[in-house]
């Protein structure tokens, strides 16, 4: 709670946060009418999947070039601009009237987002290291936070809003409205360049990032199948019928997601990163267990436990590429979020797939089987030295 007070002593750390708040306003919208999507456009479970292969792959093919875009354009100025880019393009997914153009609005949105993500990333690392602050992991809880308020806020929304086109551009105006009138605290921002002793892409110092990145790869590919797919397993698996529930298995996800990254920053500083990644492997694989039963009370109470588990992961991961000797903050996040975006470009496609051949439900023991799998590569293959606090 302590990087939380962090954050809101001061507009200059809240600013750069409610960009995290506002990339998951925007995505918690979208994620309440993919069902929507899927019914109106008569798609099974694979198609969904490779639709939403197209937004990863929109995301991983662009990020090699965010590092030349913000050295061009600016570190905060391309943060602003990533802002309004990601938020004008979630309308037109909404507005495809075939499968084609769904994909296609889709691997835009992924450009925008990918880019913002690097960029907002990039700049909270850069802010870290000059005020000798921490606070990655609560910047991310104002990720989360977002996506809850966004899921909560649009389920009321649902019964207002007569076209999801007309709800999802109120929440862009708002979105874009309030990242200007804050952008002033961290427009002029311009990350510094790397010693030039060392190369921005020099493999020997990307090598520590190796075994991060392959984290991000594994926990990735959840964090997003649970924000895409959890509207549908309530809806398909669970049996719930009535549209203003669908979205409580990402809410209940995103508050403790929220509640997580608020106090992680200091457990990380007292445990190290290592336990905090061990420790949220054995949470998530209990919030998996009982997402699986499939009952409604304690499904939604597995949802929860997931995003307390997850929530330390992927800011962790990203906090030390952002430190790795040698590299620039913005390379050392885009090189781990491009590796960690692959799993979020394969864990959509492979659920479609397990789903549409098998069953939904047996896409989430896959899932749990994932994180499973993290936690024992942890028990057997790490050692403190390899991820230091």
């Amino acid at each position: 709670m302590h990087s939380l007070k962090i954050i809101l002593s001061k507009f200059k750390y809240f600013s750069v946060a409610w960009i995290f708040a506002s990339l998951n306003f925007i995505i918690g919208t979208w994620v309440l009418y993919i069902p929507h999507v899927k019914e109106k456009l008569q798609l099974n479970d694979s198609e969904i999947g490779i639709a939403l292969f197209c937004f990863a792959l929109g995301i991983l093919l662009f990020l090699p070039f965010v590092p030349f875009i913000t050295k061009k354009v600016g570190l905060g100025r391309y943060s602003l601009i990533g802002v309004v880019l990601f938020a004008t393009s979630f309308i037109f997914p909404l507005l495809a009237p075939t499968y084609i153009l769904l994909c296609v609005s889709l691997f835009v949105a992924g450009i925008f987002v990918g880019s913002t993500d690097v960029a907002m990333n990039a700049l909270v690392s850069y802010i870290e290291k000059k005020d000798s602050q921490n606070f990655m992991s609560a910047a991310h809880g104002f990720f989360s936070l977002g996506g809850a308020i966004g899921a909560t806020l649009g389920s009321f929304l649902l019964a207002i809003f007569t076209k999801p086109a007309y709800h999802m551009l109120f929440i862009v105006l708002f979105v874009i409205i309030t990242n200007s009138i804050l952008a002033k605290n961290y427009y002029k921002v311009v990350e510094e360049t790397v010693s030039k002793e060392k190369k921005e892409y020099d493999f020997n110092a990307l090598k520590p990032l190796f075994i991060i990145a392959f984290i991000a790869f594994v926990i990735m590919s959840s964090e997003g199948a649970i924000e895409h797919w959890s509207g549908l397993y309530l809806k398909e698996v669970v049996g719930v019928v009535e549209e203003n529930r669908i979205g409580f298995g990402f809410i209940f996800f995103s508050v403790m997601m929220t509640f997580g990254r608020f106090f992680a920053d200091r457990i990380s500083e007292k445990i190290g990163s290592l336990k905090i990644i061990f420790y949220g492997c054995i949470i998530a694989s209990t919030g998996y267990a009982c997402i699986l039963i499939s009952v409604f009370e304690i499904t939604l109470v597995g949802f929860g436990i997931v995003g307390l588990g997850l929530s330390v992961i992927i800011p962790e991961l990203f906090r030390v590429a952002g430190k790795t000797t040698g590299v620039k903050a913005s390379v050392g996040i885009s090189f781990v979020s491009g590796i960690g975006f692959i799993g979020f470009l394969l864990g959509p496609v492979l659920l479609g797939y397990i789903s549409h051949t098998f069953s939904l439900k047996l896409s989430f023991l896959f899932l749990l089987s994932l994180t499973v799998f993290v936690f024992l590569a942890l028990l057997m293959k790490f050692n403190q030295k390899i991820i230091r606090k």
